[in-house]
Parts: structure tokens; sequence; C-alpha cells
């Protein structure tokens, strides 16, 4: 009879006359679970993660069915299963469940996941939103402004607004941080309000996730298994690959090496792998190959969970050395390719031909590979996968909702904080401008004002001076009027009258 492996540093996997399992010293090596839909792929994860907690190994797994749950929950006794059990050779079979916390980026089935914009930085958003050249200087230049001027960029609207800003000062920016062209901010803008539509506003924000909280472990000291609800999330391939992007790329940044360690620090695995792939930014699968190439240093596993090995691109195919190969049907030239791609990559066994083998397998079966010795893939096996100690199925939500309270984050992640960041202190200054613009409105109407009462006076006074000045005694009046009649014969009549008349007199 064969344990569940734990105390000889394996995982066990199933029986196939001998035991089949996974060593933990290799478990970073990356893995793969493939097969078509109901053959047993989501048991072959289930029994995985049990192991790797049971190892004292923390699990992230997406649940993208929302059938994963019930790990969390003691499995209810089955005849079969335990007849399974012994026929394989796994001895000490019992039911129980795994330390389990439940996460969701909407915070409805589980504790919010939260990170920053600042966190996630310029290159990550660029890459992530498909920006051109121009369109990422821009960005670069938005980060750098508010880096300048200590404004905090927590969320969705700290970084709208700071575009604006951007935008409504580019002639200013441009002589300091380089050109700002306001078609380059449009095409931002409408590409974060995209992801806004896709739910990004209840990631980006505060308190951002610790990456410390994945990787806990319960008091008999098995790893943590973290869930994440992405039913609803896959729905939302934009926003995913927005988490997926920046989960990866924190935990390689983050993480020491240590190179081949005698266990995992972590183990990730990625559920219905293809709707993660299938138009998929180019970024992600590009940073997502970089990670898987390169974070087993670390110490960290991932392993691919998807319906045919064809739905993962070679770069990343080629990494994965530990391979568990449910059944998949031939019905097309597809099928047919897969069929023949997915057997190639296993060492061969002279017993059985694996292309024949893969269309054969029943349910919960699997033709099983896994890393030995040095590194090298075992010769592949006809497989019976182990039966779960946890239920199989989802748990209940009253049971999902009585693990969540006693989880030991409960409270920690639950209410977000918005602290004052750009997006305040752009707005104390848009109204700080408009309440100056008034107050020097009010005062230039108010000189206006008096302005125009002092020109109203004025002309009053000096219209009371020019009529002073024109008015004409009795004796100017008949002198300008004898004047004037000199040119005339009369006036010269009257003139020779009047002076005749002194003269007479004298």
């Amino acid at each position: 009879m064969k344990n569940d492996g734990q105390n000889d540093g394996t995982i066990f996997i199933g029986g196939s006359g001998k035991p089949q399992t996974l060593s933990l010293k290799f478990a970073n090596r990356h893995g793969l679970i493939a097969g078509a839909t109901g053959t047993g792929k989501t048991v072959t994860l289930q029994i995985l993660a049990e192991g790797f907690s049971k190892a004292g190994v923390p699990v992230f797994l997406s649940d993208a069915k929302g059938d994963l749950s019930g790990i969390s929950q003691t499995g209810k006794p089955n005849p079969k299963l335990e007849q399974r059990a012994a026929e394989i050779g796994l001895g000490g079979f019992d039911y129980s469940p795994s330390p389990t916390v439940f996460w969701d980026l909407f915070g409805k089935k589980g504790h919010p996941i939260r990170t920053t914009v600042s966190e996630m930085g310029p290159l990550l958003l660029a890459r992530l939103l498909e920006l051109n050249d121009t369109q990422e200087g821009v960005l670069n230049i938005a980060f750098e402004l508010a880096d300048d001027q200590g404004m905090l960029i927590l969320d969705l609207k700290d970084l709208r607004a700071l575009l604006a800003h951007v935008a409504e000062n580019a002639r200013e920016l441009s002589k300091h941080y380089g050109n700002v062209s306001s078609a380059s901010v449009g095409a931002i803008q409408r590409r974060l309000l995209t992801l806004k539509q896709q739910g990004a506003e209840k990631f980006f924000g505060e308190p951002a996730l610790e990456l410390s909280d994945f990787m806990q472990y319960a008091p008999d000291g098995s790893g943590q298994i973290n869930i994440l609800a992405a039913d609803k999330l896959m729905m939302t391939p934009r926003l995913y690959a927005t988490f997926l992007l920046w989960l990866l790329s924190e935990l390689f940044e983050e993480l020491p090496e240590i190179g081949d360690p005698e266990k995992p620090k972590l183990v990730f695995f990625f559920d219905e792998a293809h709707l993660l792939f299938n138009d998929a930014p180019k970024a992600l699968v590009e940073k997502v190959e970089q990670v898987v190439r390169l974070i087993r240093s670390k110490g960290v596993g991932i392993y691919f969970v998807t319906q045919n090995p064809l739905d993962v691109p070679e770069s990343i195919l080629g990494q994965l050395g530990n391979r568990v190969q449910h059944a998949l049907r031939a019905f097309t030239p597809r099928d047919q390719k897969a069929v023949k791609a997915a057997a190639e990559t296993f060492r061969a066994n002279k017993s059985f031909d694996a292309a024949v083998a893969i269309t054969e397998l029943g349910v919960g079966e699997a033709l099983v590979s896994t890393l030995s010795g040095k590194g090298i893939p075992t010769v592949v096996q006809r497989t019976k996968i182990r039966p779960p100690s946890s239920r199989m199925g989802p748990a209940k939500p009253a049971e999902r909702k009585a693990t969540m309270a006693s989880s030991p984050l409960a409270g920690h992640y639950d209410k977000a904080v918005d602290r004052r960041s750009a997006y305040e202190v752009l707005n104390e200054k848009a109204d700080r401008a408009a309440r100056e613009a008034e107050e020097r409105e009010e005062a230039e109407r108010a000189a206006k004002s008096r302005k125009a009462k002092a020109k109203t006076r004025t002309p009053a006074r000096r219209t009371r001076r020019k009529r002073s000045s024109r008015r004409q005694s009795v004796g100017e009046t008949l002198m300008k009027s004898v004047v004037r009649s000199l040119g005339s014969n009369i006036g010269r009549q009257l003139v020779r009258g009047l002076l005749g008349s002194l003269f007479k007199g004298r």
C-alpha cells in the first residue's frame, strides 16, 4: 500500500500497476493538465492542490467554472472512491478539507484583490493597453509629472484626472517633459474606459494586496489554498489579463532567487488556460513566457489546465515538464493534430501507443509523465487518478460565507480605502483656480463700475463750464452783428449813419 507520498517528498497522483507521483523537488519545473471536457481535469487539479497543501506548499488557483470551491469542505464518503483508492494502492485515504481562502476581484465571492496604478507602473500599463511609442511616452510623462508634484496615482480616476490635466496644460508641459499630443491622451483615455467598463475600478485601489498573504500556512503547517473566483472574471478578458500580468510581474520582481528548493514556495494553477490565451494581448503572452522560463529559480511552479495542448503557445508549452494528459477526441483535423502533438511530448512507453491511448482513456484516467532523477521525464504511464479527500463540486453559498468569515484575512481587504491622491489634488487645484478666477472677475467688475461712475460725474462739470464760457453780453452780441453787417450795403449805410450822427453831435 502506498500513502499520500508526503513523507518521501512526492505527491501521489494515481496508480498504473505502480504508483505515479510528482516529485516536490521538480514541482517548480511547471506542468500541464490537458483533456477534453468531462474527462477529469478538474479532479486532477484538485488532488494536486491538496497534495501541495499537505506538503506545506501554498497554492493559488483560478476557478473558472466555480466548481473548485468544494476543496474547502470535507469530502462526502463514497464507496466508489474508496474502492478506487484501494485499487491504485493509496493507503491512509480519508476525507478532509484543505485550508482555503477565497478571493474575488469584484469582492462578491471572496476577499477583494486590489493593486494601485502606481504599483502597476507605466511600462506594464502601456503593454497591457497596447499603446504605441508616442502614447507610451505621454503615459510616462503623466507618471513623471505625478512624481514631481508628489501626487499619488492609486486608482483609475486618479490616472484619468492626471491625463486630463496633462492635456489641458500640454503646451506648458511640453517645454519641460517633451511633446504632449492631445490625440495620444485621447487614445489612452479611450482604452482606460474599456478597462473601466470591464470592472477595473474594483481592481485598482487600496488596500493593495500583499503577496505574502498568498503564502500563508494553517496551524498544522499545511499550505493555504487561495481560490480566485474567475467565472465572472473570464467574461472580461482585458481585466483578467491585467490582473494576471500584474500578479506574475510582482511575483517575479519581489521573490528572491533560491535555485531549486526541496519543495516550491508557491504553486499556481490556471484553469481553462485557453480562455487566458485566446485573443490575449501580445504583451501578456510574452510576459507569461518570460515568467514561466525564469520564475522557477524563485521557487514558483506554474501549471496550466486546458482542453487542448495546442491552446498553450508553443514557447510556453516547451517549458512544462510535468504532464497529465486526459482523453482527447480525434474527430477533426485539429483534434488529430492535437492528439499527435500531445503523444509526441511524452517519453515513449514500448507497451502501448500513446497517440492511440489518448483517444481511449476513460473518465478519471490519464497519461502521466513527471520529472524525476536529474530532471529527466519518466516513461509515460496510463494511470488511474486518485480520488480527492475534499468535496468534488462547489461549496454551498453558506459554506463559502462561513469560510470567508473564519479566514485569517477577514476584514483586512474587504473595505476599500480612498486616500487623498491625484484626483483630489487636481480637483482642489481646479476649485482654487476657479475661485481665484471668480475673485479676479469680481474685482474687475468692481473696478469697471467705479470707473463708469467717475465718467458719469466728470462730463456734467465740463458741460457747465462750457456753457458758462459761451455766454455773451448784449454789447458783444451787438458788436458781432455790426461786424457781420459790414460786408453788406445795409451795414455800410448803417455804419455811416451812426458815425455821421456822432460827428454831427460832436
